[in-house]
């Protein structure tokens, strides 16, 4: 049991996993509002706004730097993922989801073969991030550490 209390006391863990999760919530709902459906793989899927993986990683950041300090080893390390983090949302997958888009209507618009084999799957399109989505998450997890770790 003790384990328990040391995991829900772990303010920096806390504000990271809320941080994931109130930004998971918000895309459902956003996404709920703009296409009038309920889609539930928008509340594990990636893509979308706010990005979770930013909210997640600079509300854990944000934390760390409350708890142990901007001069600290914890922070640096936080810091550096979460800046490989947000570049890699923006930049890497980004382009993997217009890639995929692109391969998708090459695929199951002109239902072409690939080595023989019909694809059968959509690929998944909604991986990647614009600036603006990445740039609310970081909002959204900066602003949940603060409130979780006392600051407001």
């Amino acid at each position: 049991m003790n384990i328990w209390n040391e995991i829900l006391g772990n303010q920096v863990l806390i504000s990271a996993v809320l941080g994931w999760t109130v930004a998971q919530i918000l895309k459902t709902i956003l996404d709920w509002i703009l296409n009038r459906s309920f889609n539930p793989e928008r509340l594990v899927g990636s893509g979308g706004m706010p990005s979770s993986h930013s909210a997640t990683v600079c509300a854990l950041t944000t934390a760390s730097g409350i708890h142990y300090g901007a001069g600290s080893f914890e922070f640096a390390v936080c810091f550096i993922l979460s800046m490989i983090v947000m570049y890699d949302a923006v930049n890497v997958r980004m382009e993997t989801g217009k890639q995929s888009k692109l391969l998708n209507r090459v695929f199951f618009e002109n239902i072409l073969e690939l080595d023989g084999v019909i694809l059968q799957e959509r690929l998944k399109e909604y991986v990647g991030h614009t600036p603006v989505q990445v740039a609310a998450g970081a909002v959204l997890g900066i602003v949940i550490a603060a409130v979780v770790n006392g600051m407001y």
